[in-house]
Formats: structure tokens, sequence, C-alpha cells
């Protein structure tokens, strides 16, 4: 059972997993599942074949008698795709979405004894309008594609709250002044004016405590965190930064005083952390900053896209760090906050995605709207996110090449991305066919096998320029009627070795460790001697189904030795 908390990024105290056993109607089978793990996958425990598009979830619980006096808060990770909540048989709230959380105050349809609860979930694998990313719609897993996960995928947990609340927190971290801007909202229930209490440690050592009195329910304040190491117009990198190399974080406190009484208290976090981009470079906290990042599906054998448990979350950073990345590229897939959580301890850059929807329509391209929004909302604080990586070779806008209005499509999730997003670089179409984008990021596996020397030859020579990028890709980098305006240059998909022995498909193979190892660098080779290219994503972290081309297999063992794929990344820097 998944049972740690679900939301660490903005924690409180009290709360109560309902993560564990459940009811399941699945047609005309009814039988036990184990929350939060999709019914599709052998960790949720039903033993059911075949595909369902609805399905109802039931189970009973009591609210702890401490938590008397309180409104009582319903939360869910996420559910794909369509839910409907019942608290004894009163409908409690529903949602849209398959990657966000929704929340309902259920303490009016509480009768104080044991509680009934109930999910309908409405997932239609056949509607190519809802965005499933790599979920295949079409029958057992094929080619790229997996299989699917529906319902409940993460965790479903209660909370008591006061009505005057805290209801959110962002930190907006300024660099070059050495600020964090804080901003905060809160119940509309609460009386006004009350106070506020912030904390603010680094390494164990205070920084700032201070409160202020707020009579609005929405406000913004700024902190010196660097407490004046400014000195013309840089500062001192005294470790108060975000890296990946030392990812410090700064832990945040903050208590809500009303009526002489601490009404709620939040433990949050953020990190200083700024991207940007300058004549073709990407800059970290104002230094050049090469991304080594690995292309992550975030699926597990067992468990499908939930993570069998936390630990996997932290042991999968771990492995792609020790194996020389600084980062990854999550596909298809908006992640499970507890990986992000992970991520922002542990000092791992992540390129954040959604899934996916396969056939434009106005109804498609709404419902993708809404969602990537409330994702932004979800994680605007996290400082290990450094892309917005809205969509991904134009699937579900196949014509963007040329159709003015899946141009403007992809235009607008750029421009909306920008406007709400916080310090991030953001990727309109991540492939090719780029329109408006802060990274021309290519996709390419045209290395060449090991007897084809000609066209290794050719993908070196095309990584050396703009201009060359067009011949070693399978369509064209830009949109009609855009073109490179002087962005940094990744190489965000590359790669996709398979060991032939082991079965399944890659894009190519090789057939052993020692011959991969030698393919691997010669990849890594053309990206650091090709004078253009300012960081590469490779194809992919984990074996996935028929799909081979992993560095680990899908139990997460490496197929080869970690310590060499280390060195052989390390040495790119050398080369640029």
């Amino acid at each position: 059972m998944r049972g740690e908390y679900p939301r660490p990024e903005f924690r409180r105290e009290r709360w109560c997993s309902l993560n564990g056993e459940w009811g399941i109607t699945l047609g005309d089978q009814t039988c036990t599942i184990q929350v939060p793990f999709a019914y599709q996958c052998a960790m949720s425990g039903t033993g059911v074949s075949g595909a369902y598009d609805t399905m109802r979830y039931f189970r009973t619980f009591r609210v702890p008698e401490e938590w008397n006096g309180s409104r009582i808060i319903l939360h869910f990770g996420a559910v794909d795709y369509r839910s409907q909540v019942f608290v004894n048989g009163s409908p409690a709230c529903s949602h849209e979405g398959g990657y966000t959380p929704f929340s309902a105050d259920i303490t009016p349809y509480l009768t104080g004894g044991e509680e009934m609860l109930e999910v309908r979930v409405w997932d239609p694998l056949n509607d190519e309008t809802i965005p499933r990313g790599k979920q295949f719609w079409a029958g057992d897993p094929a080619f790229i594609w997996y299989t699917p996960s529906s319902g409940i995928w993460q965790s479903v947990w209660l909370e008591p709250l006061d009505e005057a609340h805290i209801a959110g927190i962002r930190y907006d971290s300024d660099v070059d002044a050495g600020l964090v801007r804080i901003r905060f909202s809160l119940s509309e229930q609460c009386p006004l004016p009350c106070r506020l209490r912030w904390q603010i440690r680094v390494k164990g050592e205070e920084i700032y405590e201070g409160g202020f009195v707020s009579r609005e329910r929405n406000g913004e304040f700024a902190v010196d965190v660097f407490h004046n190491r400014i000195l013309n117009g840089s500062f001192h990198y005294s470790g108060l930064c975000w890296f990946p190399e030392s990812p410090t974080l700064f832990d945040v406190h903050t208590e809500l005083e009303s009526d002489g009484q601490i009404r709620d208290s939040v433990d949050t976090y953020f990190g200083m952390r700024k991207i940007h981009v300058s004549e073709g470079k990407i800059y970290l906290n104002n230094r050049p900053y090469f991304q080594k990042l690995v292309l992550d599906q975030g699926y597990w054998p067992d468990s499908l896209v939930t993570a069998p448990s936390d630990e996997a979350y932290r042991e999968d950073i771990r492995r792609a760090k020790e194996m020389g990345f600084n980062g990854c590229r999550k596909h298809e897939k908006a992640e499970d906050p507890r990986f992000l959580y992970w991520a922002d301890r542990m000092g791992f850059l992540v390129w954040e995605s959604m899934g996916s929807f396969i056939s434009y329509t106005h109804q498609a391209a709404s419902a993708f709207v809404r969602e990537w929004c409330g994702l932004i909302q979800r994680d605007y604080s996290h400082p290990c996110i450094v892309v917005w990586n809205v969509l991904n070779e134009s699937w579900g806008i196949p014509a963007v090449s040329h159709d003015p209005e899946q141009q403007a499509f992809a235009n607008a999730m750029y421009y909306l991305a920008r406007s709400l997003g916080g310090n991030r670089l953001v990727i309109s179409n991540d492939g090719w066919e780029m329109t408006e984008t802060d990274l021309v990021a290519v996709h390419s596996y045209r290395h060449g096998e090991r007897s084809d020397a000609g066209m290794q030859e050719r993908f070196s020579r095309g990584l050396c320029s703009v201009e060359g990028l067009a011949d070693i890709m399978i369509r064209k980098p830009f949109a009609e009627g855009y073109g490179y305006k002087g962005q940094p240059v990744i190489l965000s998909e590359c790669g996709g070795i398979a060991l032939a022995p082991e079965g399944g498909w890659g894009y190519t193979s090789a057939s052993g460790a020692e011959e991969f190892l030698e393919e691997y660098q010669r990849i890594i080779r053309a990206i650091g001697q090709s004078g253009m290219i300012q960081g590469f994503c490779y194809t992919q972290f984990t074996d996935v189904e028929q799909e081979i081309n992993g560095l680990l297999r899908p139990d997460r063992t490496p197929k080869v030795d970690p310590e060499a794929l280390r060195q052989i990344n390390d040495q790119i820097e050398t080369m640029l």
C-alpha cells in the first residue's frame, strides 16, 4: 500500500490515507482492488482481464473522533479519466482529467459513523479526444503503445481543516535580486483581518522569521534570502542556489492565526533557481549548463503508471544520476508529485509534460487546455521543473506543419505556459514542426548502424548546424512560417539502442554490453563535438513492455555498467 503523504510540497500533520483495499465493479464482475493501482496491473490484485470503460469503486471509512468540529476534505491525486464521487449516496463532486488532482469538502454528507464512499469512473479507451499519452486505445500493447491504466492511479486521502485555512502558497525565486516572492491565498471563510507567521530555514539555519496582519485573502511579499550577497550585479555562489549537484532547499513553516488561535499550519519549501537562454546557450543560475537527460516513461511492470512504492521514485532518480544524467524528460505523462519531491530533494532536472490526445478536435483541444492549466497550478513551485514540454512530435496536431488552426493551438499552449508557469522554458511541440519555442528540441535516431559509416557521418554533420538538422530528421524542424531565431538546440530524443538478444525492438541494436557502450559513446561524441548542441535526452531509461531500448530492464537492473555510462556522459563537457 502507498502510505506516504501524497502532497509533500504542501504538508499538514493531520491526515488519513484511504489507500488500500476497496471494492470495484467491472462489467458484471465485483472484486477487491488495491488502490491506488489501476485494475489492469498485477499490484491491483483484481486478477481481471479485459477492457472496461466504466468502473465503480466503493469502500467504507470512519473519520477520527479527534477531527470532530473540523471540515473534512477528501482528496484524489489523479483518476483517469472522468469521475463522480458519492458519500453516503450523496453526490460530493465530479472531475474530468486523468492527471490533475481534485478535492471535495464532504462534511455535509457525513453521518458520524461508518461512511460509504463511492467513485464512479468513465474512461473509454476508444475516445481519441482524451489526453492519454502512450496508453494504447486499440487492444494489446504494440509498437510504442503501452497497457492502459484506468481509474484511480494516485493516492486518496482525508484531511481535517478549520474553516479558516491556508488555501495555497506559491514561490517565485529571483536569483539576481536574492529574493523569493511568496504568494498566498486564504480560504473564503477566513475572517479578516488575520495574522500569518512565516519561518524560513536553510541547512538547519533560520534565515527569516516574521509575521504580518493580512486584510486580504490573497497577498504577496518578498524575503531577502541571500542577505545582501549581491556584488556588482551578481552574487557569491555560496551553496544557496538549487543545482542538480547541490540541490539546496529552503524549508518554510507557515501558521494562520485568527481570533487568538492557530487555525492552520503548513510546511512547504522552495529552491532558488533561475533558468534562461542567451546567445544560443542555456544558463542555470547564470551559469552555462549542459543538460544530460534521459527519457523517462514512468512505467513499472507490475504497477504500470503508479510506482510500486515511494522508494521506487527515489531509486529511479538515484540510478539515473549514477549513470551520469542530471535530469529527465518525462514522456507523455504528468508524474506523481512524490517523484517531483524527490527530484527537488536529490537534484534532478525535469522536463514536465502531459499525455497527448490522438485526434485534433475543438473538444480535445479544450480538454487539454483545462488539464494543462491544472498541472501548471499543481507543480508551479517545484524548482526541479525547468521546462514545460507541452506537446510531442505533433501528436494530436498532425497537420501543424501547415494548418493555421493547429499552429494557433500550439502557440496558445506556448504562451499559456509562459504566462502561468513561472521561471521555466517552454517548448510547444517537441521533436519537429515547431512553432513558437524557447528551445529548438529535435528528435533523431538516424545515428546509423555500426556497418553504415555513411549514415554515421551524416548524423555527425547534421548536428553541426540548424540547416543540417533536417537531413537527420523524419520531418522538418519548423512548421511553415516559422524558423530559427537563435534559440539553444537540444537533441531531445536520440539513441534508442536495444540489446538484440533480449527480444523486442529498438531503433538500432547492439549484440552485447561492450558493443552497446561503443555505440553509446559514438552518439555522445557526435553530440559533444557538434559545436551547436546544448543538451541531449537519451531514449530511454528503462525497457517498457515491448520496447527494449532502455538502459535498465523493467525491474531496474542495469544492462551495462552504470559507471561506464557515467564516464562517457562526464566526457561531454570536455568536448564543448
